[in-house]
Protein backbone atom coordinates (compact mmCIF):
# COMPACT_ATOMS: atom_id res chain seq x y z
CA UNK A 1 0.00 0.00 0.00
CA UNK A 2 2.43 2.72 -1.16
CA UNK A 3 1.52 6.34 -0.60
CA UNK A 4 3.44 9.36 -1.89
CA UNK A 5 3.93 11.93 0.87
CA UNK A 6 6.35 14.43 -0.76
CA UNK A 7 8.20 15.24 -3.98
CA UNK A 8 5.26 14.47 -6.28
CA UNK A 9 6.71 16.65 -9.06
CA UNK A 10 9.95 14.61 -9.05
CA UNK A 11 8.50 11.14 -9.51
CA UNK A 12 9.89 11.05 -13.07
CA UNK A 13 13.46 10.83 -11.78
CA UNK A 14 15.48 7.96 -13.20
CA UNK A 15 16.42 5.23 -10.72
CA UNK A 16 20.03 4.20 -11.26
CA UNK A 17 20.14 1.69 -8.38
CA UNK A 18 18.29 0.59 -5.24
CA UNK A 19 20.09 0.89 -1.88
CA UNK A 20 18.91 -0.51 1.45
CA UNK A 21 20.32 1.30 4.48
CA UNK A 22 19.47 2.15 8.09
CA UNK A 23 22.43 4.50 8.51
CA UNK A 24 22.01 8.12 9.56
CA UNK A 25 24.77 9.19 7.12
CA UNK A 26 23.78 7.40 3.87
CA UNK A 27 25.42 9.98 1.63
CA UNK A 28 28.82 8.42 2.30
CA UNK A 29 27.67 5.32 0.41
CA UNK A 30 25.65 6.94 -2.41
CA UNK A 31 26.68 8.38 -5.78
CA UNK A 32 23.38 9.79 -6.99
CA UNK A 33 20.33 8.28 -8.62
CA UNK A 34 19.73 5.68 -5.88
CA UNK A 35 16.31 4.83 -4.50
CA UNK A 36 16.85 4.46 -0.73
CA UNK A 37 14.82 1.82 1.16
CA UNK A 38 14.62 1.95 4.95
CA UNK A 39 12.48 0.92 7.92
CA UNK A 40 13.54 4.01 9.84
CA UNK A 41 14.74 1.95 12.83
CA UNK A 42 17.65 4.15 13.98
CA UNK A 43 16.08 7.46 12.97
CA UNK A 44 16.04 10.06 15.73
CA UNK A 45 13.00 12.03 16.76
CA UNK A 46 15.04 15.22 16.58
CA UNK A 47 13.60 17.34 13.75
CA UNK A 48 16.95 18.99 12.96
CA UNK A 49 18.64 15.61 12.49
CA UNK A 50 15.83 14.45 10.23
CA UNK A 51 16.28 17.58 8.12
CA UNK A 52 20.04 16.90 7.99
CA UNK A 53 19.37 13.35 6.85
CA UNK A 54 17.12 14.58 4.01
CA UNK A 55 19.66 17.26 3.08
CA UNK A 56 22.28 14.53 2.60
CA UNK A 57 19.99 12.63 0.24
CA UNK A 58 19.12 15.77 -1.71
CA UNK A 59 22.73 16.96 -1.97
CA UNK A 60 23.99 13.64 -3.30
CA UNK A 61 21.11 13.45 -5.81
CA UNK A 62 19.24 10.42 -4.50
CA UNK A 63 16.25 9.46 -6.63
CA UNK A 64 13.93 9.12 -3.62
CA UNK A 65 13.24 7.65 -0.18
CA UNK A 66 10.88 4.77 0.70
CA UNK A 67 10.02 4.19 4.38
CA UNK A 68 8.38 0.94 5.53
CA UNK A 69 6.10 1.36 8.56
CA UNK A 70 5.83 -1.04 11.50
CA UNK A 71 9.39 -1.38 12.78
CA UNK A 72 10.26 2.16 13.87
CA UNK A 73 7.21 4.23 12.95
CA UNK A 74 3.50 3.71 12.82
CA UNK A 75 3.36 6.82 10.66
CA UNK A 76 6.09 8.83 8.97
CA UNK A 77 7.08 11.84 11.13
CA UNK A 78 5.78 15.18 9.90
CA UNK A 79 9.29 16.58 10.27
CA UNK A 80 10.58 14.05 7.74
CA UNK A 81 7.70 14.80 5.36
CA UNK A 82 8.29 18.57 5.66
CA UNK A 83 12.02 18.17 5.05
CA UNK A 84 11.41 16.07 1.92
CA UNK A 85 8.87 18.60 0.64
CA UNK A 86 11.33 21.45 1.22
CA UNK A 87 14.06 19.70 -0.80
CA UNK A 88 11.66 18.09 -3.33
CA UNK A 89 12.83 14.58 -2.47
CA UNK A 90 10.21 11.95 -3.39
CA UNK A 91 9.03 10.25 -0.17
CA UNK A 92 6.93 7.08 -0.30
CA UNK A 93 5.30 5.36 2.67
CA UNK A 94 4.73 1.57 2.69
CA UNK A 95 1.92 0.62 5.05
CA UNK A 96 2.64 -3.10 4.77
CA UNK A 97 5.84 -5.07 5.18
CA UNK A 98 7.81 -5.75 2.00
CA UNK A 99 10.83 -8.04 1.44
CA UNK A 100 13.45 -5.49 0.43
CA UNK A 101 15.54 -8.25 -1.14
CA UNK A 102 12.68 -8.91 -3.58
CA UNK A 103 12.55 -5.21 -4.47
CA UNK A 104 16.31 -4.89 -5.05
CA UNK A 105 16.52 -8.09 -7.12
CA UNK A 106 13.59 -7.10 -9.32
CA UNK A 107 14.66 -3.50 -9.88
CA UNK A 108 18.32 -4.34 -10.37
CA UNK A 109 17.38 -6.97 -12.96
CA UNK A 110 15.31 -4.36 -14.83
CA UNK A 111 18.15 -1.84 -14.66
CA UNK A 112 20.77 -4.31 -15.86
CA UNK A 113 18.53 -5.49 -18.68
CA UNK A 114 17.95 -1.89 -19.73
CA UNK A 115 21.68 -1.16 -19.57
CA UNK A 116 22.42 -4.23 -21.67
CA UNK A 117 19.82 -3.19 -24.21
CA UNK A 118 21.30 0.32 -24.26
CA UNK A 119 24.77 -1.10 -24.86
CA UNK A 120 23.49 -3.18 -27.75
CA UNK A 121 21.61 -0.19 -29.13
CA UNK A 122 24.76 1.90 -28.70
CA UNK A 123 26.72 -0.55 -30.86
CA UNK A 124 24.02 -0.40 -33.51
CA UNK A 125 24.08 3.40 -33.47
CA UNK A 126 27.88 3.42 -33.66
CA UNK A 127 27.77 1.05 -36.64
CA UNK A 128 25.25 3.28 -38.44
CA UNK A 129 27.33 6.44 -38.12
CA UNK A 130 30.58 4.61 -38.85
CA UNK A 131 29.11 3.33 -42.12
CA UNK A 132 27.91 6.84 -43.02
CA UNK A 133 31.34 8.29 -42.28
CA UNK A 134 33.18 5.67 -44.34
CA UNK A 135 30.77 6.28 -47.22
CA UNK A 136 31.48 10.02 -47.08
CA UNK A 137 27.89 10.97 -46.24
CA UNK A 138 27.15 14.69 -46.34
CA UNK A 139 25.82 16.77 -43.45
CA UNK A 140 22.26 16.62 -44.77
CA UNK A 141 22.20 12.82 -44.55
CA UNK A 142 23.86 12.82 -41.13
CA UNK A 143 21.34 15.29 -39.73
CA UNK A 144 18.45 13.37 -41.29
CA UNK A 145 19.69 10.08 -39.81
CA UNK A 146 20.10 11.66 -36.38
CA UNK A 147 16.52 12.92 -36.37
CA UNK A 148 15.13 9.61 -37.58
CA UNK A 149 17.01 7.61 -34.94
CA UNK A 150 15.97 9.98 -32.14
CA UNK A 151 12.44 10.56 -33.40
CA UNK A 152 12.84 14.28 -32.70
CA UNK A 153 13.74 17.41 -34.72
CA UNK A 154 17.47 18.10 -35.14
CA UNK A 155 19.19 21.35 -36.10
CA UNK A 156 22.79 21.94 -37.20
CA UNK A 157 23.90 25.52 -36.55
CA UNK A 158 27.16 27.43 -36.86
CA UNK A 159 28.74 29.62 -34.19
CA UNK A 160 26.66 32.63 -35.28
CA UNK A 161 23.51 30.59 -34.56
CA UNK A 162 22.42 30.30 -38.17
CA UNK A 163 20.46 27.14 -39.01
CA UNK A 164 22.45 25.52 -41.81
CA UNK A 165 20.61 22.20 -41.90
CA UNK A 166 17.59 20.86 -40.09
CA UNK A 167 15.37 17.79 -40.15
CA UNK A 168 11.99 18.44 -38.57
CA UNK A 169 10.36 15.09 -39.40
CA UNK A 170 7.46 16.64 -41.23
CA UNK A 171 6.80 19.45 -38.77
CA UNK A 172 6.34 23.02 -40.06
CA UNK A 173 9.38 25.27 -39.87
CA UNK A 174 7.70 28.30 -38.33
CA UNK A 175 7.06 27.05 -34.76
CA UNK A 176 10.35 25.13 -34.60
CA UNK A 177 12.99 27.56 -35.94
CA UNK A 178 11.31 30.96 -35.58
CA UNK A 179 13.40 33.47 -33.58
CA UNK A 180 16.10 30.81 -33.64
CA UNK A 181 19.12 33.03 -32.92
CA UNK A 182 17.59 34.45 -29.72
CA UNK A 183 16.44 31.04 -28.47
CA UNK A 184 19.73 29.37 -29.33
CA UNK A 185 21.80 31.97 -27.50
CA UNK A 186 19.76 31.22 -24.36
CA UNK A 187 20.93 27.57 -24.46
CA UNK A 188 24.68 27.41 -23.69
CA UNK A 189 26.88 24.46 -24.60
CA UNK A 190 27.51 22.60 -21.35
CA UNK A 191 30.67 20.66 -20.45
CA UNK A 192 28.55 17.50 -20.16
CA UNK A 193 25.89 16.55 -22.67
CA UNK A 194 22.70 17.43 -20.80
CA UNK A 195 19.51 19.50 -21.27
CA UNK A 196 20.38 23.15 -21.80
CA UNK A 197 18.45 26.39 -21.91
CA UNK A 198 14.81 27.15 -21.10
CA UNK A 199 13.52 24.66 -23.68
CA UNK A 200 15.64 21.73 -22.49
CA UNK A 201 17.60 21.19 -25.73
CA UNK A 202 20.34 18.58 -25.97
CA UNK A 203 23.40 20.21 -27.55
CA UNK A 204 26.62 18.60 -28.80
CA UNK A 205 29.61 20.57 -30.15
CA UNK A 206 30.88 20.02 -33.71
CA UNK A 207 34.57 20.67 -34.39
CA UNK A 208 36.74 21.40 -37.40
CA UNK A 209 40.42 22.17 -38.04
CA UNK A 210 40.17 25.45 -36.10
CA UNK A 211 38.35 24.13 -33.04
CA UNK A 212 34.68 24.60 -32.22
CA UNK A 213 32.75 25.14 -35.47
CA UNK A 214 29.09 24.79 -34.51
CA UNK A 215 26.50 22.79 -32.60
CA UNK A 216 24.14 19.91 -33.19
CA UNK A 217 20.86 20.47 -31.37
CA UNK A 218 18.27 17.83 -30.53
CA UNK A 219 14.94 19.47 -29.76
CA UNK A 220 13.64 17.12 -27.08
CA UNK A 221 10.28 17.86 -25.50
CA UNK A 222 11.49 16.82 -22.04
CA UNK A 223 11.50 19.86 -19.81
CA UNK A 224 12.38 19.10 -16.16
CA UNK A 225 13.11 15.43 -16.95
CA UNK A 226 16.21 13.34 -17.38
CA UNK A 227 17.37 13.07 -21.01
CA UNK A 228 16.79 9.82 -22.82
CA UNK A 229 20.08 7.82 -22.60
CA UNK A 230 19.60 6.64 -26.17
CA UNK A 231 19.26 10.24 -27.35
CA UNK A 232 22.53 11.06 -25.63
CA UNK A 233 24.23 8.23 -27.51
CA UNK A 234 22.75 9.27 -30.84
CA UNK A 235 23.75 12.91 -30.46
CA UNK A 236 27.29 12.06 -29.34
CA UNK A 237 27.86 9.72 -32.29
CA UNK A 238 26.28 12.16 -34.74
CA UNK A 239 28.47 15.05 -33.52
CA UNK A 240 31.59 12.89 -33.98
CA UNK A 241 30.47 11.92 -37.50
CA UNK A 242 29.87 15.58 -38.42
CA UNK A 243 33.26 16.53 -37.01
CA UNK A 244 34.89 13.82 -39.12
CA UNK A 245 33.06 15.14 -42.18
CA UNK A 246 34.35 18.65 -41.45
CA UNK A 247 37.93 17.36 -41.09
CA UNK A 248 37.78 15.20 -44.22
CA UNK A 249 38.27 18.13 -46.58
CA UNK A 250 36.76 21.40 -47.83
CA UNK A 251 33.10 21.46 -46.88
CA UNK A 252 31.00 24.29 -48.26
CA UNK A 253 28.23 23.58 -45.76
CA UNK A 254 26.96 27.14 -45.70
CA UNK A 255 26.70 27.19 -49.50
CA UNK A 256 24.87 23.86 -49.42
CA UNK A 257 22.43 25.26 -46.89
CA UNK A 258 21.88 28.38 -49.01
CA UNK A 259 21.41 26.26 -52.11
CA UNK A 260 18.79 24.10 -50.40
CA UNK A 261 16.75 27.10 -49.24
CA UNK A 262 17.07 28.88 -52.59
CA UNK A 263 15.80 25.83 -54.47
CA UNK A 264 12.90 25.40 -52.05
CA UNK A 265 11.94 29.06 -52.55
CA UNK A 266 12.24 28.85 -56.34
CA UNK A 267 10.20 25.64 -56.53
CA UNK A 268 7.72 26.81 -53.84
CA UNK A 269 8.28 23.75 -51.67
CA UNK A 270 7.57 25.51 -48.37
CA UNK A 271 4.12 24.70 -47.05
CA UNK A 272 3.38 28.32 -46.09
CA UNK A 273 4.87 31.85 -46.32
CA UNK A 274 5.45 31.72 -42.55
CA UNK A 275 7.58 28.59 -43.01
CA UNK A 276 9.61 30.24 -45.77
CA UNK A 277 10.24 33.33 -43.64
CA UNK A 278 11.22 31.28 -40.59
CA UNK A 279 13.69 29.16 -42.56
CA UNK A 280 15.28 32.15 -44.32
CA UNK A 281 15.57 34.13 -41.10
CA UNK A 282 17.06 31.14 -39.28
CA UNK A 283 19.77 31.15 -41.97
CA UNK A 284 20.46 34.84 -41.35
CA UNK A 285 18.40 36.54 -44.08
CA UNK A 286 16.07 39.27 -42.77
CA UNK A 287 12.63 38.82 -44.31
CA UNK A 288 10.86 41.86 -42.80
CA UNK A 289 11.64 45.51 -43.46
CA UNK A 290 13.84 44.73 -46.46
CA UNK A 291 13.43 44.72 -50.23
CA UNK A 292 14.18 41.28 -51.64
CA UNK A 293 15.79 40.76 -55.06
CA UNK A 294 16.33 37.48 -56.89
CA UNK A 295 19.44 37.26 -59.07
CA UNK A 296 20.55 34.53 -61.48
CA UNK A 297 24.09 34.11 -62.81
CA UNK A 298 24.28 32.02 -65.97
CA UNK A 299 27.67 30.54 -66.85
CA UNK A 300 29.27 27.70 -68.78
CA UNK A 301 32.16 26.89 -66.42
CA UNK A 302 32.64 23.49 -64.73
CA UNK A 303 30.85 22.91 -61.43
CA UNK A 304 33.95 23.39 -59.27
CA UNK A 305 34.52 26.93 -60.52
CA UNK A 306 30.86 27.75 -59.94
CA UNK A 307 31.05 26.59 -56.33
CA UNK A 308 34.16 28.68 -55.73
CA UNK A 309 32.39 31.70 -57.20
CA UNK A 310 29.50 31.08 -54.78
CA UNK A 311 31.91 31.49 -51.90
CA UNK A 312 33.62 34.58 -53.36
CA UNK A 313 30.32 36.32 -54.03
CA UNK A 314 29.12 35.55 -50.51
CA UNK A 315 32.33 36.93 -48.99
CA UNK A 316 32.23 40.04 -51.16
CA UNK A 317 28.64 40.75 -50.10
CA UNK A 318 29.41 40.10 -46.43
CA UNK A 319 32.36 42.51 -46.54
CA UNK A 320 30.06 45.26 -47.79
CA UNK A 321 27.37 44.49 -45.21
CA UNK A 322 24.85 43.05 -47.68
CA UNK A 323 22.72 40.18 -46.36
CA UNK A 324 22.16 37.49 -48.98
CA UNK A 325 21.75 33.80 -49.70
CA UNK A 326 24.14 32.54 -52.39
CA UNK A 327 24.27 29.06 -53.89
CA UNK A 328 24.26 27.00 -57.07
CA UNK A 329 20.63 26.32 -57.97
CA UNK A 330 21.23 24.21 -61.09
CA UNK A 331 24.12 23.26 -63.39
CA UNK A 332 25.41 26.49 -64.88
CA UNK A 333 23.22 28.62 -62.59
CA UNK A 334 24.11 30.50 -59.40
CA UNK A 335 21.29 32.04 -57.39
CA UNK A 336 21.59 35.13 -55.19
CA UNK A 337 18.79 36.35 -52.94
CA UNK A 338 19.48 39.88 -51.72
CA UNK A 339 17.85 41.55 -48.71
CA UNK A 340 18.40 45.32 -48.88
CA UNK A 341 17.20 47.89 -46.37
CA UNK A 342 17.20 50.52 -49.15
CA UNK A 343 15.50 49.41 -52.35
CA UNK A 344 17.60 51.77 -54.50
CA UNK A 345 20.82 50.05 -53.42
CA UNK A 346 20.28 47.02 -55.67
CA UNK A 347 21.93 48.44 -58.78
CA UNK A 348 25.42 49.00 -57.28
CA UNK A 349 25.23 45.52 -55.72
CA UNK A 350 24.18 43.97 -59.05
CA UNK A 351 27.02 45.74 -60.84
CA UNK A 352 29.53 44.50 -58.25
CA UNK A 353 28.31 40.93 -58.68
CA UNK A 354 28.32 41.28 -62.46
CA UNK A 355 31.93 42.45 -62.50
CA UNK A 356 32.98 39.61 -60.21
CA UNK A 357 31.12 37.03 -62.30
CA UNK A 358 32.65 38.32 -65.54
CA UNK A 359 36.16 38.28 -64.02
CA UNK A 360 35.82 34.76 -62.64
CA UNK A 361 33.63 33.03 -65.25
CA UNK A 362 34.54 34.82 -68.44
CA UNK A 363 32.75 37.21 -70.82
CA UNK A 364 29.85 34.83 -71.45
CA UNK A 365 28.60 35.06 -67.86
CA UNK A 366 25.22 36.78 -67.62
CA UNK A 367 23.76 38.33 -64.45
CA UNK A 368 19.99 38.86 -64.42
CA UNK A 369 17.97 40.59 -61.71
CA UNK A 370 14.27 40.00 -61.08
CA UNK A 371 11.88 42.68 -59.80
CA UNK A 372 12.12 43.48 -56.09
CA UNK A 373 9.46 42.19 -53.70
CA UNK A 374 8.60 43.00 -50.11
CA UNK A 375 7.75 39.47 -48.99
CA UNK A 376 9.21 36.01 -49.65
CA UNK A 377 5.84 34.83 -50.92
CA UNK A 378 6.55 36.75 -54.14
CA UNK A 379 10.18 35.78 -54.60
CA UNK A 380 9.41 32.71 -56.77
CA UNK A 381 7.87 34.94 -59.45
CA UNK A 382 10.84 37.33 -59.27
CA UNK A 383 13.18 34.36 -59.59
CA UNK A 384 11.40 33.02 -62.65
CA UNK A 385 11.67 36.41 -64.37
CA UNK A 386 15.37 36.60 -63.55
CA UNK A 387 15.86 33.06 -64.88
CA UNK A 388 14.02 33.84 -68.11
CA UNK A 389 16.07 37.02 -68.54
CA UNK A 390 19.36 35.17 -68.01
CA UNK A 391 18.29 32.56 -70.54
CA UNK A 392 17.26 35.15 -73.12
CA UNK A 393 20.35 37.39 -73.03
CA UNK A 394 22.88 35.71 -75.29
CA UNK A 395 25.50 36.76 -75.92
CA UNK A 396 26.05 39.31 -73.15
CA UNK A 397 27.18 42.79 -74.03
CA UNK A 398 30.63 43.67 -72.64
CA UNK A 399 29.26 47.08 -71.65
CA UNK A 400 26.49 45.61 -69.48
CA UNK A 401 27.15 44.11 -66.04
CA UNK A 402 23.60 42.97 -65.39
CA UNK A 403 20.20 42.71 -67.06
CA UNK A 404 16.57 43.10 -65.99
CA UNK A 405 13.38 41.68 -67.58
CA UNK A 406 12.82 44.96 -69.49
CA UNK A 407 16.03 44.22 -71.44
CA UNK A 408 14.41 41.20 -73.10
CA UNK A 409 13.26 42.36 -76.55
CA UNK A 410 11.70 40.32 -79.38
CA UNK A 411 14.97 38.68 -80.56
CA UNK A 412 15.80 37.59 -77.00
CA UNK A 413 12.27 36.33 -76.42
CA UNK A 414 12.36 34.30 -79.62
CA UNK A 415 15.74 32.96 -78.57
CA UNK A 416 14.21 31.62 -75.35
CA UNK A 417 11.42 29.97 -77.39
CA UNK A 418 13.72 28.67 -80.12
CA UNK A 419 13.06 25.03 -79.21
CA UNK A 420 9.30 25.44 -79.61
CA UNK A 421 8.34 23.36 -82.66
CA UNK A 422 5.44 25.67 -83.46
CA UNK A 423 7.85 28.55 -84.02
CA UNK A 424 10.11 26.32 -86.07
CA UNK A 425 7.22 25.33 -88.35
CA UNK A 426 6.21 28.98 -88.59
CA UNK A 427 9.67 29.99 -89.83
CA UNK A 428 9.86 27.10 -92.27
CA UNK A 429 6.42 27.84 -93.66
CA UNK A 430 7.34 31.46 -94.41
CA UNK A 431 10.91 31.03 -95.66
CA UNK A 432 11.32 27.55 -97.13
CA UNK A 433 10.71 28.63 -100.76
CA UNK A 434 13.26 31.41 -100.40
CA UNK A 435 15.91 29.14 -98.83
CA UNK A 436 15.38 26.43 -101.47
CA UNK A 437 15.72 29.02 -104.28
CA UNK A 438 19.04 30.22 -102.84
CA UNK A 439 20.26 26.64 -102.46
CA UNK A 440 19.46 25.76 -106.08
CA UNK A 441 20.86 28.93 -107.63
CA UNK A 442 23.56 29.95 -105.18
CA UNK A 443 21.49 33.06 -104.59
CA UNK A 444 21.42 35.77 -101.96
CA UNK A 445 17.69 36.41 -101.53
CA UNK A 446 17.63 35.56 -97.81
CA UNK A 447 20.48 38.00 -96.96
CA UNK A 448 18.71 40.62 -99.08
CA UNK A 449 15.48 40.09 -97.13
CA UNK A 450 17.36 40.22 -93.82
CA UNK A 451 18.95 43.56 -94.79
CA UNK A 452 15.55 44.95 -95.85
CA UNK A 453 13.96 43.97 -92.53
CA UNK A 454 16.91 45.29 -90.52
CA UNK A 455 16.62 48.64 -92.31
CA UNK A 456 12.90 48.77 -91.42
CA UNK A 457 11.92 48.87 -95.11
CA UNK A 458 14.34 51.62 -96.16
CA UNK A 459 15.49 50.28 -99.53
CA UNK A 460 18.47 52.62 -99.92
CA UNK A 461 19.88 51.70 -96.51
CA UNK A 462 19.10 48.03 -97.12
CA UNK A 463 20.98 48.04 -100.43
CA UNK A 464 24.08 49.40 -98.69
CA UNK A 465 23.75 46.74 -95.96
CA UNK A 466 23.48 44.04 -98.63
CA UNK A 467 26.43 45.47 -100.58
CA UNK A 468 24.44 45.82 -103.84
CA UNK A 469 23.51 48.54 -106.25
CA UNK A 470 19.97 49.87 -105.91
CA UNK A 471 18.86 48.43 -109.23
CA UNK A 472 20.20 44.95 -108.42
CA UNK A 473 18.73 45.12 -104.92
CA UNK A 474 15.29 46.19 -106.18
CA UNK A 475 15.28 43.16 -108.48
CA UNK A 476 16.00 40.92 -105.47
CA UNK A 477 13.03 42.40 -103.63
CA UNK A 478 10.69 41.79 -106.58
CA UNK A 479 11.88 38.17 -106.78
CA UNK A 480 11.29 37.74 -103.02
CA UNK A 481 7.72 39.08 -103.32
CA UNK A 482 7.04 36.77 -106.26
CA UNK A 483 8.42 33.64 -104.56
CA UNK A 484 6.74 34.27 -101.21
CA UNK A 485 3.54 35.73 -102.61
CA UNK A 486 3.77 38.71 -100.25
CA UNK A 487 3.76 42.48 -100.27
CA UNK A 488 6.87 43.88 -98.57
CA UNK A 489 5.16 47.24 -98.23
CA UNK A 490 2.63 45.66 -95.85
CA UNK A 491 3.62 46.30 -92.26
CA UNK A 492 1.92 43.11 -91.02
CA UNK A 493 3.53 40.86 -93.65
CA UNK A 494 6.89 42.48 -93.10
CA UNK A 495 6.58 41.83 -89.33
CA UNK A 496 5.65 38.20 -90.00
CA UNK A 497 8.72 37.74 -92.17
CA UNK A 498 10.94 39.49 -89.64
CA UNK A 499 9.80 37.10 -86.88
CA UNK A 500 10.45 34.12 -89.18
CA UNK A 501 13.99 35.35 -89.96
CA UNK A 502 14.71 35.95 -86.25
CA UNK A 503 13.53 32.42 -85.42
CA UNK A 504 15.70 31.04 -88.21
CA UNK A 505 18.73 32.99 -87.00
CA UNK A 506 18.08 32.04 -83.38
CA UNK A 507 18.05 28.36 -84.31
CA UNK A 508 21.42 28.72 -86.00
CA UNK A 509 20.02 27.09 -89.13
CA UNK A 510 22.51 26.93 -91.94
CA UNK A 511 21.18 29.26 -94.56
CA UNK A 512 22.76 31.14 -97.43
CA UNK A 513 24.38 34.30 -96.20
CA UNK A 514 23.59 33.57 -92.58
Amino acid sequence: MPRVLAGESQLNRAVRWVHVTELLNPADFLEGGELVLTTGMPYPDDASKLRGYVDQLADVGAAGLIVELGHRYRRVPEELVAACRAREVPLVELARGVRFIDVTQTVHALILDAQGALLRRGRDIQDIFTALTLRGAGPEELVHTTAELAGAPVVLEDLTHRVLMCELLGRPYEPVVSAWSRRSRAAPTLEKLAPSGPEGWLIAPVQDHHGLWGRLVLLEDRLNTEPDPEHLLILERAAVALTMARLAGPAWWERRAHRSVLRDLYERRFRSPADARARAEALGLPAFGHRLFAMVIRHTCPGGEGEQLDERIAKALTQTGVRALVGETAPGRIGVLLALAQASAWQPVAERIGRLAREELGPEAVVAVGPGVTDLSGIARSWQEAEQTAEAITPASPERWFYVPADVELPELLGVLREDTRLQRYAERHLTRLIEHDDRNGGDLLPALRAYLTAAGNKSVAAKLAGMSRQAYYQRLHTIERLLGCDLESGLQRTSLHVAVLVLDGRGTAAPGA
